[in-house]
């Protein structure tokens, strides 16, 4: 990432842009599928991080210009736009991340957890405010079970778990709903 592309980065999102570089070019040399972060989000002063699974088709589909945002087309998106509205979460108080941040052609197993925890250890370590985490589906769920317990030294946040908004996951949709809403509306309130 260039310094003028930097200086074109809100500050907040200056070290979380400069991990999402790191997390695209590891040192295998390899290059992998990372979207940028939301520029409307609270970046590295978010008091609430919302984490999905992996990047899903359509912000893969917008290639270099993705960024991880509830603006995002897409059913997924929507829901969980309409959730934190609901909810009274300021958009300016949350980061919305993967647990996995780079782009995978299968559904997140163990394997790709534990590959992606150094990530995360990252962007915990640069939320300073972080006061509460708020899962959507299992894997994400999962992948911060796994930071947490499988680490000696960790700051430990509450986290709060709820279903994938995910149309492919159709079940009991209006409980779905509520769960998001609730568990986006006791963050805030942290």
């Amino acid at each position: 990432m260039s310094g003028q592309t930097l200086f074109m980065i809100p500050p907040r999102l200056q070290s979380l842009s400069l991990l999402a570089e790191q997390w695209r070019h590891p040192a295998d040399g390899s290059e992998r599928f990372v979207p940028g972060f939301d520029t409307d989000s609270g970046g590295d002063l978010s008091r609430v991080l919302v984490l999905m699974e992996s990047p899903g088709p359509s912000t893969i589909a917008q290639g270099a210009a993705a960024i991880s945002s509830e603006d995002n087309p897409g059913p997924t998106a929507r829901a969980f736009r309409v959730a934190r509205v609901e909810s009274g979460l300021r958009r300016d108080h949350y980061l919305r991340w993967n647990v996995i941040p780079w782009a995978i052609p299968h559904s997140p197993g163990v394997v790709d957890l534990d590959q992606a925890r150094p990530a995360l250890t990252q962007l915990l370590e640069a939320l300073p405010e972080l006061r509460v985490i708020v899962t959507f589906g299992t894997p994400a769920l999962t992948g911060v079970m796994r930071y947490f317990t499988l680490a000696d030294d960790v700051r430990v946040v509450p986290v709060l778990a709820v279903p994938h908004p995910s149309p492919a996951n159709a079940t009991r949709v209006a409980e779905k709903h509520r769960r998001a809403v609730n568990a986006l509306r006791h963050a805030a309130a942290l």
